[in-house]
Order: C-alpha cells, then structure tokens, then sequence
C-alpha cells in the first residue's frame, strides 16, 4: 500500500502573505552584502545599487508591457493605494470633486476614499451582486462631468471575485474619457494577468508578498502624461513622486519574484484552480450545507480564494481547531483580523448573521501540493464535524 508522504503543515493564508521564494531570498542577502550603496550616491557603490534599481524597474515593465518610467517603488500595496487614490484627487481636483469605488475593497482603498470624502470631494460606492461583481452598466451610471477617479480591485482579497476590468474601463469612460481609472491589482499580480495599456487601466498597484516576494516593497503603475501629488517628500527619489531612500535589495527581490511567478503563468493558473476545485469538492461531498461567498469558479473567479461559511458555527473555531492541526486559514482579510465585527465584504453580500459568524478564507499558493490540499480537506471536514 503505497504511503503518503507525512504532512508537517499545511499554509492555507496566502491572501495574507506568501511564503518568500528560495531564490528571491538568496538574491536579496546578496544585494544587501554586495550592493548596498545609496541608489542616489553618485559613487561606485550607488551607480551598482542604482543598476540594480533600474533593472527591476525594467523586469517589471515589461511583465505589465509598460515603460519602465511608468513604475513607481513603494514600501507596499497599501501605500501604492494611498499615493494612487489620495494623490490623483487631490491633483486633478480642479477637474471636478467626484470619485467611484466599490464597497468591497481593500481598506488601504476605502479610508483613503473615506478621509477625501472629509476634505469634501463627492463619493460613490457600488455595491456588487451576489457574487462580489461590479456590474459595469452600474458603474457607467454613477458617472458625472465631475467624476475625476474610478478606483476598483482586480481580485477581491476576501471572496475572490474577479472583476470585468476591460469592461469597466470602456464603460466608465465613454461617460468621461478624462476619467482616471485605478486598479488594485495586489491579489491578481502573477496570477491573472492584466496589462494596463489593453485594459485601460491608467494606475494600478501591486505588493511583493502577496506573490512570494518580500515584504515592505510594491510598486504603482501610473500612465505616462497623468501627473498626481506626491504624499511624501524630501529627496526627489522616484521621480519626485515618492521621496525616501529605495529598498534596493526588496526591489530586487520583488522582480525576481514577479519573474518566476509569470513563467508558465497559465499552467500555474490552471494548477491552482484544479487545487481549489478539488479542496471544494470534497468539503461539499462531506458537508452539503456549506455555502460559496463569491463566484465559484470560471471567469469571474480567481484562482486561489476559496470564501466558505457554514452556518451555526464560528469562523473563528474553525480557524483555531485546523491550526492544531497545523492547518493555517483565515476568517478575514489580515488587515481585520484583530477588529471586532463581521466583514464590511460579506456584509455588502447582504448575508445572514449566521454565514457571516461561520465564513472562513482559504487562500491557495504555488507552492501548495496535492497532498496538501487533501490534507487540508480532511481535517476541515473532522473539524466541522466535531463543532457541529
């Protein structure tokens, strides 16, 4: 009888944070022993760290098929949110004070919408069908003369729904062709591709560890011609547009990551989903009354995030039963997990009390096996028996 290989532990958390790639770390602590000048020292040491900048930029440029001077470094997703939402309003405010998001973004999205909305600029939020979707009609609809910046996420981090971005770009501009439009691309990067020039995409974010890079590195994409006001200054770096000294061996680390991650893309992408299909099917099999928040699969599914709830138990519970287990979930985007209350994401789903207190997230990576996700599955399905 053949034996399967003994599983020490199981990281189902991904949409948190991604294991750091062996590669991507060797190249870091050999950038930081070997290249750690200033990349603005006009001295031997810096023009190495400033080559190292450069081509990273490059790497990343051509995986997007933009130019290289349309990359801006950050310290993350959630400053490449904030420079992209509070500096593009706030330099286009003499077109007009009206701005588009949805309910379910990120929150390094939504308090940036929330403290424009306190120095009186306008904002809509759309609400997603059913499944987590924006419908584009919808968003067409809430479009103005006044509207200056549309901001929607690729992926939600919580449900995994994955909006019709090419679409909503034509319809939101064809109300307003002077319309900005934003994407937060942190969970999608280096799964799904979108390249911003075919999508009509003018700014869009990313963050290193969300794709086996590390953390306190990401980048904004932001069209060449667009112009915004820059939330931090002091040292001209990134072209004016993000003073502070760069995090060469993070920038470094973060292409190399984005490289492996965009090789063979599509198998990959295939890989994750037939994990994910297969993790569901057999929860389903075991416990018919578990309920999918967000789309299942297909087009306007990503394919690593997995929402669930089972109704009369507590996400929580769950949680703590499959890291005993040495199982790791989440019940909610990382960012909420120490803030009492439910999801503002399954909220705006409009479900019941009892999905909302029973919904758990299992987030997928490339590195994740089979015999993982087997694991994985039957330890969930032992778990919500036993708290049944």
């Amino acid at each position: 009888m053949t034996r399967l290989p003994q599983i020490t532990e199981v990281y189902l958390d991904n949409s948190a944070t991604s294991p750091v790639f062996p590669e991507v770390l060797r190249l870091m602590e050999k950038v930081m022993q070997e290249e750690y000048g200033n990349p603005s020292s006009l001295h031997r040491r810096g023009s190495g760290a400033h080559r190292i900048m450069e081509g990273a930029r490059q790497t990343l440029a051509g995986l997007l098929c933009v130019s290289s001077e349309e990359i801006i470094f950050t310290s993350g997703g959630t400053e490449a949110n904030n420079l992209a939402v509070l500096g593009l309003a706030r330099r286009h405010r003499r077109r007009g004070n009206h701005l588009i998001t949805s309910l379910i973004e990120h929150p390094s999205v939504l308090e940036p919408f929330q403290q424009l909305e306190n120095e009186g600029f306008h904002v809509t939020y759309l609400p997603p069908d059913e499944r987590g979707l924006i419908d584009p009609e919808t968003a067409a609809e809430a479009v103005t003369p006044e509207t200056i910046l549309a901001s929607i996420m690729h992926i939600n981090n919580e449900i995994g729904s994955l909006q019709p971005i090419h679409r909503l770009s034509r319809a939101l501009k064809s109300r307003n062709p002077r319309l900005i439009f934003h994407v937060d691309a942190v969970q999608s990067f280096g799964k799904i591709p979108l390249l911003p020039g075919e999508a009509g995409v003018d700014a869009l974010s990313l963050s290193a560890h969300k794709f086996h890079g590390p953390r306190g590195v990401g980048a904004l994409y932001l069209r060449r011609g667009i112009k915004l006001e820059p939330l931090s200054r002091g040292g001209g770096q990134e072209r004016g547009l993000r003073a502070g000294t760069e995090n060469t061996p993070g920038v470094a680390g973060m292409a190399l990551a984005a490289r492996l991650c965009h090789e063979e893309q599509q198998q990959k992408t295939e890989r994750l989903s037939f994990l994910k299909a297969r993790f569901l099917a057999a929860v389903e099999q075991a416990h018919p009354q578990v309920k999918v928040n967000g789309p299942r699969n297909g087009k306007e599914a990503a394919p690593h995030i997995l929402n669930l709830s089972f109704p009369g138990l507590k996400g929580e519970l769950i949680l703590h039963a499959l890291e005993e287990a040495h199982v790791y979930i989440s019940t909610a985007s990382a960012c909420h997990a120490h803030k009492k209350g439910p999801s503002h994401v399954l909220q705006a789903l409009k479900l019941d009390q009892p999905h909302l207190e029973g919904a758990i997230r299992i987030s997928l990576s490339l590195q994740n096996t089979l015999e993982q996700i087997d694991y994985a599955a039957a330890k969930l399905i032992r778990v919500v028996q036993e708290l049944s």
